[in-house]
């Protein structure tokens, strides 16, 4: 597929997803949406891909939010169609079964926040600000803000960024633990990609489990979650992989993971 707002590129076991549209601040509006979804549907597929790098374009904005014209014109018919279509690509992206790692350079503001909430982790530069200033505009957030952001965060302090909806900086975001790292820009990537080659390092389906165990489990109460575990660590026994990394151990040589 040719993407006209998106940029993808595939190197070294990892798929860098950039949102191209930096002049204006990498808004979000419905085709690149679609393209997002295009793009991360070939990256699940795709058995050579095991961590996903997401950023913006420049360094002036991750994602600046929705596009507003397009925003304006939605009814409450197509506003719930908007809504829905948005996090069903969040849905996809938490649930990818690979860790996306969101690398907030700049401003990540509604959509874009949301974005990075439903990404695996969030490192962000110095001159990053996030929130969701949806109450501003006369909406609430759509694509998952109201949900996923007080689970990670707290209901308290996640009512008081969507309700005032101020701007937080990358370190305020730190300290409520919105970001894990926040680094100078010029380190974002390099960081990122640190991460991914100890992630690469292990045994993908080990990953997928893990991933899976911790995204379903959030949702389940205590005892739900514990039999989920049992269940996916029976599955993981089973693998070759796991046949691999034990008898490598034991050995005392590097392990070589195949995924199955």
């Amino acid at each position: 597929m040719t993407y006209e707002n998106i940029l993808l590129e595939k190197k070294n076991s990892i798929a860098y997803v950039t949102v191209n549209r930096p002049k204006v601040l990498n808004a979000l509006n419905s085709a690149t949406l679609e393209e997002l979804r295009a793009a991360f549907t070939d990256i699940k597929a795709d058995r050579e891909i095991r961590v996903v790098i997401f950023t913006g374009a420049g360094e002036k904005a991750f994602i600046a939010g929705a596009d507003i014209n397009e925003l304006a014109q939605r009814d409450a018919v197509s506003g719930k169609e908007y809504a829905a279509r948005g996090q069903s690509v969040l849905d996809l992206i938490e649930n990818l079964g690979k860790p996306v790692i969101a690398c907030i350079n700049g401003f990540a503001l509604g959509g874009g926040c949301e974005i990075a909430l439903a990404c695996t982790m969030r490192l962000a530069s110095e001159n990053a600000k996030l929130g969701q200033p949806e109450v501003k505009l006369g909406i609430i957030p759509g694509y998952g803000g109201s949900q996923r952001l007080p689970r990670l965060v707290g209901k308290g302090l996640a009512n008081q960024i969507l309700l005032t909806g101020e701007m937080i900086t990358a370190q305020e975001a730190h300290r409520i633990r919105l970001v894990n790292e926040v680094t100078a820009p010029a380190e974002l990537i390099p960081r990122a990609e640190a991460i991914a080659a100890k992630i690469i390092a292990n045994a993908p389906l080990a990953v997928q489990y893990t991933l899976e165990a911790v995204n379903r489990g959030m949702e389940m109460p205590l005892a739900e979650g514990l039999y989920l575990e049992t269940a996916l660590f029976g599955v993981a026994c089973a693998t070759e992989d796991k046949k691999e990394g034990t008898t490598a151990f034991l050995e005392k040589r590097p392990a070589q993971f195949k995924g199955k």
